[in-house]
């Protein structure tokens, strides 16, 4: 597991590996962390610059030091509103984002600053952080 800071303070990315092919990892799940074409969005829980800045450091020292083969399945593909410019393929490598991801090639001043510049928060986005947190009971039936 590696703790990937950014889209939320809680965020993760989960390494798998499969020993019986390699004692290298295999695919890595970004959650929000890192899309096909794409990168988490900041702002959802507040603080943009600061988590947008966190994101950086999070792609940079952790998920772009792991081997360009290695597989990437993000938590959203086309139509999130997670991130902007989202692929509508399901899965990638690390060395194709790191080759094609716009984002991936900015340096950090600039990639703060153009995430944070995020299209306004879904309407019930409120509501989806207080589920999150715990604070609204489930209805069920």
């Amino acid at each position: 597991m590696l703790h990937t800071p950014g889209h939320s303070s809680e965020s993760v990315c989960l390494l798998v590996t499969d020993l019986k092919r390699s004692p290298e990892p295999w695919f890595v799940l970004t959650g929000d962390t890192l899309f096909v074409g794409a990168v988490g969005r900041p702002d959802l829980p507040g603080r943009a610059r600061e988590n947008a800045a966190q994101l950086y450091d999070s792609l940079h020292e952790k998920l772009l030091t792991l081997p360009d083969d290695l597989e990437i399945y993000p938590g959203h593909f086309s139509g999130s509103v997670c991130g902007a410019g989202l692929s509508g393929k399901p899965m990638t490598t690390l060395g194709f984002e790191r080759r094609w991801n716009p984002m991936l090639t900015l340096d950090r001043a600039t990639f703060v600053e153009r995430l944070s510049d995020a299209p306004p928060k879904p309407t019930d986005m409120e509501r989806v952080l207080a589920f999150n947190r715990g604070h609204e009971a489930v209805a069920t039936q």
